[in-house]
């Protein structure tokens, strides 16, 4: 996750910069139940509405709980499919308040209503985050389920009134970029508190429809937007948090537009980008499925680390055995291609090594979606092999190759 909130503050209230630290144990995020009411589009799970075999009971869920607690994990992000339709779902959040943890509800808010509203404000969730992909139509057309917008707009209302901390997550893709622009005003004008701008990452259904990636130009534009956004919100007094995920080059082209517009702070913000560090797939963030399968993040469930109903968490976690997760934690990451010569490399630590596993078969190789071209990231072709390069289904415009 990229914080540009963060680095917007440090432009004018600047902290020191220190030594890159991971905390103890890694955020968690936790797909309780395969269903879902929806079948998106770019779903990385392929959640469907119909039961899974197979998903973790109660008693189980709690067991594993207490592993994540002594692994020092300190948030849980309880996710699905759509956790709501888990029947035992409060009862999980509460147990996980409990113990000490930040818990996270990630919905798609179709279904928070007045029946369960009083539930959900009792449980005490830390956060609500809800899927929004466009503006009416465009959501109802990615989301696949006519109304999905207006019961969603209704989900997140009913959070903010309760004084629910609300934000709204986004996947951009070249069908629903032009939609952007909107949703940031519906971020202001409805006082929603996080706006979460995810990259597509080639996962799932996100895989299968990966044709329909943003282009960079798209991507760059967008990027663009939300400094500026971010920027002016927090010149005027307004308080919210942006952030993005999935796409570490934003760390890098930050840096870029910080250089543009106030190359006094570059330095500054330059040391506190490699503080950051980038991607933290298997390090920073891991994933948790509905069977009980243990993941270095969402994104690689078709990579499985290790079963909880077999071995500890913390012990799956830790087990450098697998080469998938040594080659994760490591920093800078030994890579190939782009990224390998990359000036950058420690700021973004490679980006996605899943759109690189799914485009070449290759979790080393260049992320195919890096959105910075060779002279921004102080590389040449004969550095990192021009006809292979030539090869990839990216141009550095983004558009895909015949």
């Amino acid at each position: 996750m990229f914080r540009i909130s963060h680095f917007i503050r440090e432009l004018d209230h600047p902290t020191p910069a220190g030594p890159r630290r991971n905390p103890p144990g890694p955020v968690v995020i936790w797909n309780l139940i395969r269903r879902c009411n929806l079948t998106c589009e770019h779903c990385y799970s392929i959640s469907a509405d119909k039961d899974f075999a197979g998903e973790l009971g109660t008693a189980e869920v709690f067991k594993v709980m207490d592993e994540l607690k002594a692994a020092r994990v300190p948030v849980l992000i309880l996710s699905g499919g759509e956790p709501l339709l888990r029947p035992d779902i409060f009862d999980i959040a509460r147990r996980a308040k409990g113990m000490g943890f930040y818990v996270g509800l990630s919905s798609n808010g179709t279904l928070i209503n007045e029946t369960n509203i009083d539930a959900i404000d009792a449980t005490g969730f830390d956060y609500a985050g809800v899927s929004l992909d466009g503006i009416g139509a465009t959501h109802d057309r990615f989301r696949r389920k006519e109304g999905a917008f207006a019961a969603s707009m209704h989900g997140i209302r009913l959070c903010r009134e309760r004084g629910i901390k609300v934000g709204v997550r986004y996947t951009m893709t070249e069908g629903n970029a032009h939609d952007l622009p909107a949703l940031l005003r519906l971020v202001e004008d409805e006082g929603i508190d996080k706006f979460y701008f995810s990259h597509l990452n080639y996962a799932g259904r996100g895989n299968k429809n990966r044709a329909g990636d943003a282009r960079h130009r798209t991507t760059r534009e967008a990027m663009e937007r939300l400094f500026e956004t971010c920027l002016e919100l927090h010149r005027r007094g307004i308080d919210k948090d942006f952030v993005t995920g999935n796409n570490d080059t934003d760390g890098p082209f930050l840096l870029h537009w910080v250089q543009r517009r106030f190359p006094e702070k570059a330095a500054h913000i330059e040391a506190k980008l490699r503080q950051w560090g980038g991607n933290a797939s298997g390090v920073n963030v891991a994933n948790i499925d509905n069977l009980g399968i243990v993941h270095p993040d969402t994104m690689w469930w078709h990579v499985p680390l290790g079963d909880v109903r077999q071995r500890a968490f913390g012990e799956i976690w830790n087990d450098l055995s697998n080469p998938l997760l040594a080659g994760l934690k490591q920093h800078p990451r030994t890579l190939e291609g782009r990224c390998g010569a990359c000036r950058y490399l420690d700021i973004c630590n490679g980006s996605s090594r899943v759109r690189a596993a799914q485009v070449t078969g290759n979790p080393w190789a260049e992320d195919p979606a890096c959105y910075l071209d060779d002279d921004e990231i102080g590389v040449c072709a004969q550095d990192y092999g021009a006809e292979r390069v030539r090869t990839t289904p990216w141009s550095r415009t983004g558009k895909v190759s015949a």
